[in-house]
């Protein structure tokens, strides 16, 4: 979105302190831990950009709190799996073979926004080592969070990091965006009594003992497709907290039980 559109439809400067006071009002709070899906642009405008909504959530969480952002970098995949948008078929190994490396201190993210791509670099933040589908935490927990997420096939597994904010009973906030973008529903994916489907082959641009190489692996399948369905249903069976951070529209979820729920409604509901 133009920046001039979002000066436009903002009433008044968005401040750390306006945003502390919305994060608490949803229900943020000191102590616990969380992990952000965000849109900047839907915040409006915000005096500082996305470090200030980073600094607001840090001091609402305080120092015993934990806060988790996914940072992936789905450009460090096989490109004959791309579709958003795809590169001719000519293209494929020239991108295999020139890749760079998967570098969790400098590899970008892709299409996660604005604020993950800054709090990726944020001083005393740990990133994760999968070279595709890697997290980001600040905090308490942070190191527990981000440790051994090596699993190239279960990007989003038990031993991942959403598998582990599971463990800890954590939440989840959606700032400016709806359970279509809530990773948490893939660890339900993995843990669903569902009709096998083949796997992806995939690859991505590792370092092997300090060499850069393409590394090939079979992935499982995932499909969010239903997300934002299941996100309707649980909202009407179990209730969430709603509410306005700026001027987005915000959910804060525990995400155990929405997990917990989602591995029925897919049982269920998927073919």
């Amino acid at each position: 979105m133009p920046e001039q559109t979002t000066i436009e439809k903002t009433p008044a400067p968005i401040t750390k302190k306006s945003l502390i006071s919305d994060f608490k009002t949803i229900g943020l709070h000191a102590g616990i831990t969380v992990l952000v899906h965000s849109s900047m642009s839907k915040i409006g405008w915000i005096s500082g950009g996305a470090p200030t909504v980073i600094e607001a959530l840090i001091d609402v969480l305080g120092e015993d709190g934990t806060l988790m952002m996914p940072t992936h970098s789905a450009q460090n995949t096989n490109p004959a799996n791309w579709q958003a948008p795809p590169v001719p078929e000519s293209w494929w190994q020239t991108i295999r073979e020139n890749r760079p490396a998967y570098d969790p201190r400098i590899t970008p993210t892709r299409e996660m926004g604005a604020i993950p791509e800054a709090f990726r670099t944020y001083p005393n933040v740990i990133r994760s080592a999968h070279p595709v589908g890697s997290f980001s935490a600040i905090g308490k927990h942070a190191n527990y969070l981000t440790s051994d997420h090596t699993s190239l096939e279960e990007m989003f597994g038990d031993e991942s990091p959403i598998g582990k904010l599971y463990k800890l009973d954590g939440h989840v906030l959606l700032l400016g965006v709806g359970h279509g973008n809530n990773t948490s529903l893939h660890l339900a994916e993995y843990r669903a009594n569902l009709p096998a489907k083949p796997p992806i082959h995939e690859g991505s641009a590792m370092l092997v003992d300090g060499q850069r190489e393409w590394v090939e692996y079979e992935m499982f399948r995932i499909d969010d497709e239903d997300f934002p369905q299941i996100g309707a249903a649980f909202s009407q069976a179990k209730g969430q907290t709603d509410g306005i951070v700026g001027l987005a529209a915000t959910i804060l979820v525990k995400q155990r039980p929405l997990v917990d729920f989602a591995i029925k409604w897919m049982e269920t509901n998927r073919t």
